[in-house]
């Protein structure tokens, strides 16, 4: 395995939506891909990631998630690099001029 756990990084912006930016996917430990990632912003700017869930009945069941707080940490480093990289791109840009 490489020593990056997270890649081939898809970034897929959504017209905003209560915090709501961009769906994401990518591949874990080369082993694993995870998809349909929601990237929502935060209050301070940043960014932080909501993973899929599937309704049961009334409950919620978790369909994936980090169980470790550090690669936890490294996923949302990649996916908010990634997402910064798209977000700049000229297409997306507000700051762009048509």
């Amino acid at each position: 395995m490489k020593n990056q756990p997270v890649t081939e990084v898809q970034i897929v912006p959504v017209k905003p939506n209560n915090g709501l930016v961009a769906f994401c996917s990518f591949v874990l430990y080369e082993a694993i891909y995870c998809s349909s990632v929601a990237i929502f912003t935060r209050p301070n700017g940043n960014y932080r990631l909501v993973y899929p869930t599937k309704r049961v009945g009334a409950k919620d069941i978790n369909i994936f998630h980090p169980i470790g707080r550090d690669i936890g940490i490294r996923i949302e480093q990649e996916i908010c690099n990634k997402l910064k990289e798209v977000m700049n791109h000229d297409r997306y840009c507000i700051n762009h001029a048509p």
